[in-house]
């Protein structure tokens, strides 16, 4: 494949992802507002630092209201990950491609790109946006479901999961460090109602709090909740999930081009540290420390990867 239609497809799918990874980080500081005190802007502060724009929404704003904050990361064209940037960006790169998607794939792409577009089209009220951000993961879903169903199982296929799973891995620590790092006032309300209350949004955000309960009952935890979202590989959005799945596509490409690369070596460097770690090492050393660390090694892997298949976002 050339290296222009897997990047391609590599972005697209990031930006994809993305778009429903900030959606979710969104609801998280909703819900986390209702548990801070009326004045307070921390939460939306932190928001903006998760998804790595707090310098570009201060170039034009100066405060931390949540009706900026959230007009900035949906819709503001100035914000280049904002959700409509990135389901742009993504629908660019589909028409791009699209002699490698499914009828079926590009349809729902050209679907979701017109339906948010009309959505976010004015700015968005208090009302309407649990249903706006819940219309942008709906859409997405779509997207996924007409990949797995129709998209053959080449490296067309591996190189977008590839670039999902990345993503996704990248939004959940993103999601833990908010949490973990900026959401409490202070120290002392470890293990307060506060911390559980905080710790059940974020499985709410990542679309997991009716798995956490399945399998460990009404017990929410910090250790349990982060051990679930950090190292359980039956959460579809935990780190050990998401870098093992990036490992198997990765492997999958390598085998059907006969070439390994620096970002297999990585990749299951990768893997292997999460299997070999547990959640009391991880909180012992520094939860925050746990996840710089690791979103580190994931953007040092995704720029070997383009770099190895000489594509370029």
């Amino acid at each position: 494949m050339l290296g222009k239609t897997a990047g391609g497809l590599y972005w697209m799918y990031r930006y994809l992802e993305r778009s429903e990874n900030t959606s979710r980080l969104i609801e998280a500081g909703l819900r986390n507002a209702l548990t801070r005190p009326a004045s307070s802007t921390d939460e939306w502060s932190s928001i903006l630092d998760a998804t790595g724009v707090r310098q570009t929404y201060l170039e034009s704003n100066e405060s931390f209201d949540q009706q900026k904050v959230v007009n900035f990361l949906l819709r503001d064209t100035a914000n280049s990950s904002s959700v409509l940037s990135m389901i742009e960006a993504a629908r660019n790169n589909a028409r791009m491609v699209r002699t490698a998607l499914s009828r079926e794939v590009w349809e729902s792409v050209n679907e979701l790109w017109m339906n948010i577009r009309t959505a976010l089209s004015r700015q968005v009220s208090d009302r309407d946006l649990p249903a706006v951000l819940s219309l942008i993961r709906q859409q997405n879903a779509q997207v996924r479901g007409a990949t797995h169903g129709t998209m053959l199982r080449n490296d067309v296929f591996n190189f977008a999961r590839a670039g999902t799973f990345l993503e996704r891995a990248d939004s959940t620590a993103r999601i833990l460090d908010v949490k973990y790092y900026v959401l409490l006032p202070s120290v002392s309300h470890i293990g307060s109602v506060l911390d559980n209350v905080q710790w059940e949004n974020i499985l709410r955000a990542v679309g997991g709090q009716s798995s956490y309960r399945w399998l460990n009952g009404p017990d929410i935890s910090a250790m349990g909740i982060a051990d679930f979202l950090i190292l359980d590989s039956r959460m579809p959005r935990s780190l050990a999930f998401c870098a093992a799945k990036a490992r198997a596509n990765l492997s999958y490409i390598e085998k059907e081009y006969d070439t390994r690369h620096a970002c297999h070596e990585q990749v299951e460097a990768l893997v292997g540290r999460l299997a070999s770690t547990t959640t009391e090492e991880i909180f012992d050393a520094g939860l925050h420390e746990f996840i710089q660390d690791f979103l580190s090694d994931l953007a040092r892997l995704g720029s070997t990867i383009e770099s190895d298949y000489r594509f370029y976002g």
